[in-house]
C-alpha cells in the first residue's frame, strides 16, 4: 500500500501569499480546477479562458513555489508528488476565502453594527445624559460596544483607535470629518458671601483688582486658558488665588466663596437657580464657543462609526445647537 502524501507544510501556502507579482488566489484556483479535470483545455474551459491563459498561470505558480505542480504529456495532465500535498492545503485556503468573501457579502445590518466604537470627549455635565440618549438609540444593537474615552486631552487618533471625537473651541484638522453642533456660553459667577464682602464690581477692571480669581489649566500646554470674555475681550487673571484644570473643580471653589471664575452656565444653572451663586457683569457681551463632532476621513469606514455619528450628531446637537453651554473644556 502506499504511504500517504504528507501535507504541504503551510509556510509553503504563505511564502506564496507574500509575493506581490501575481494574483495568488487566482493562481490557486486555476491549479486546483487543473488538479480536477487532468486536461488543461477543459480547465480553460470551466474558466472561460484559453488554454495558453491555463498553462501559463500554472507555469507562474511552479516557478514560485519552485517545485512542478503537473507532469505533462500530449493529451493529459498528472500532479505530481508535491502537487499532491500541495492540493489539499490549496483547496482549504480557496474554500476558506470563499467563505470569508460570502459572509462579508451576505452581512446584515445587525451583523454591520456589531463591534466597537470609540469616543472621545470632555468632562461635560451633559455626559450622562448623552450616555443615556445614545444606549437608547444602542437597544436593538445589543454587539455595538461603545468606547467611551473622558478626557480633556487632545487624544491622538491614531494611536488611540479613536473613532469619533467632540471638541470645543479650535475646529479639528482639516483631514477630518467635521460637523459644527452649535455653541457654548460662559458666566463669571462668585458666591453671595464673597459679592457681600466685597461688594459688587462696578466693570471688568474693577472686578479683577479686587476679587481673588481662579484659573483653569490648558492641559495639553501647561499655561492658563485666561478668560476669553469676548470676541474683543481676552484677559488674564493675575496671582490667581485657585489654579486647576477642571471646571468642578473650580465650581467648588467659587461655592466656597473662595473666588470668581469663569465657567460654563451649564454647570452653574441650578446653583444660580438656588440662589448660591451670583452672576457677576451680566451686562458684558459674552464669547461663545463653537462645539464640534469629528471622526478621521478614511477610505473605508464602519457602517457602525458613520450610524454612531450621526446619532451623536443628533444628540449633543440638540443640546448645545440653542447655545447652551458646557463648561470651559476647550481642546485647543
Amino acid at each position: 500500500m502506499a504511504a500517504r502524501p504528507q501535507a504541504v507544510p503551510i509556510a509553503d501556502i504563505n511564502n506564496l501569499l507574500k509575493r506581490p507579482e501575481m494574483d495568488k488566489l487566482n493562481a490557486l484556483k486555476y491549479f486546483c480546477t487543473a488538479a480536477d479535470t487532468l486536461q488543461f483545455r477543459e480547465t480553460a474551459q470551466r474558466l472561460s479562458v484559453s488554454p495558453q491563459v491555463v498553462t501559463r498561470v500554472i507555469a507562474e505558480l511552479e516557478n514560485y513555489l519552485g517545485e512542478a505542480l503537473f507532469v505533462r504529456s500530449t493529451r493529459n495532465v498528472q500532479l505530481t508528488d508535491f502537487g499532491v500535498r500541495f492540493l489539499p492545503e490549496a483547496q482549504q485556503l480557496l474554500a476558506d476565502s470563499e467563505r470569508l468573501f460570502t459572509a462579508a457579502r451576505t452581512r446584515t445590518p445587525t451583523d454591520e453594527m456589531r463591534g466597537t466604537v470609540r469616543i472621545t470627549l470632555p468632562f461635560l455635565p451633559e455626559n450622562d445624559a448623552i450616555i443615556a440618549a445614545l444606549f437608547a438609540r444602542c437597544a436593538e444593537y445589543p454587539d455595538l460596544q461603545p468606547d467611551w474615552r473622558v478626557n480633556a486631552a487632545r487624544l491622538n487618533n491614531v494611536e488611540n483607535q479613536i473613532d469619533i471625537g467632540l471638541r470645543i473651541g479650535s475646529e479639528p484638522e482639516p483631514w477630518m470629518v467635521v460637523r459644527h453642533l452649535g455653541y457654548i456660553r460662559e458666566l463669571l459667577v462668585a458666591a453671595p458671601s464673597l459679592v457681600e464682602k466685597l461688594g459688587s464690581p462696578a466693570d471688568l477692571d474693577d472686578l479683577l483688582a479686587r476679587y481673588p480669581t481662579g484659573s483653569q489649566i490648558n492641559i495639553n500646554t501647561g499655561r492658563s486658558w485666561g478668560w476669553p470674555i469676548s470676541n474683543t475681550v481676552q484677559v488674564m487673571p493675575k496671582n490667581p488665588r485657585f489654579v486647576c484644570d477642571d471646571a468642578y473643580s473650580e465650581l467648588a471653589a467659587v461655592l466656597a466663596g473662595a473666588i470668581c471664575a469663569l465657567i460654563g452656565d451649564s454647570y452653574c444653572r441650578a446653583h444660580l437657580a438656588a440662589g448660591r451663586l451670583v452672576e457677576l457683569l451680566p451686562e458684558l457681551e459674552r464669547y461663545r464657543w463653537p462645539v464640534f463632532l469629528y471622526r478621521p476621513q478614511r477610505s473605508i469606514t464602519s457602517p457602525r462609526v458613520l450610524v454612531v455619528f450621526d446619532w451623536l450628531t443628533d444628540i449633543i446637537g440638540g443640546m448645545y445647537g440653542g447655545g447652551n453651554a458646557a463648561g470651559r473644556m476647550r481642546l485647543s
